[in-house]
């Protein structure tokens, strides 16, 4: 049972660093699921203190995910259509045009988004469009080294008690 759910877990680790890219999929909060199945198991001791503070920081992320993109748009100038435009953009970004789409998509999302608000003003659609894609890339950021980190914590404490697996 103890393999399976170390196994469960490192597959939660791996959606949650694919959950950095993805806006659906919660990335900080599944790789700390994985982090909580490793504990589950019989050969770790349970450290509720470590999954608190690890849970704390992936709920912090998971809100300022959120805030960020909306605080980029709105401090170059942007409207809620560019925030929904980079959303959008990553999307299609990302499923038809791997791997560049995940950093074109947001930006062409915003702008387009920027430009159905007010299609008179590019310029200022051009800045929001900027500034939505600079948070993107903060947020995204944040989460994909938060997910490595909490990866490298899953694989140092499994690597610490392996011989009890085995």
């Amino acid at each position: 049972m103890d393999i399976l759910l170390v196994f469960f877990g490192f597959i939660f680790m791996i959606l949650g660093i694919i959950g950095a890219f993805l806006p659906v999929l919660p990335g900080p909060i599944t790789g700390w699921v994985g982090l909580l199945l490793l504990h589950l198991t019989k050969a770790i001791p349970q450290d509720w203190t470590f999954l608190g503070i690890t849970l704390g920081i992936a709920v912090i992320i998971w809100f300022l995910d959120y805030i960020i993109p909306a605080m980029g748009t709105k401090r170059f100038g942007g409207s809620k259509y560019g925030v929904y435009g980079t959303t959008i953009g990553l999307l299609i970004g990302l499923f038809f045009f791997p791997p560049f789409g995940i950093i074109i998509g947001p930006f062409a999302g915003a702008f387009v988004g920027e430009l159905m608000f007010d299609s008179n003003d590019s310029k200022r659609a051009l800045r929001a469009a900027f500034g939505s894609f600079i948070g993107f890339l903060f947020s995204t950021g944040l989460k994909f080294i938060t997910g490595l980190i909490y990866l490298g914590l899953f694989i140092s404490i499994a690597w610490e008690y392996k011989s009890a697996f085995f």
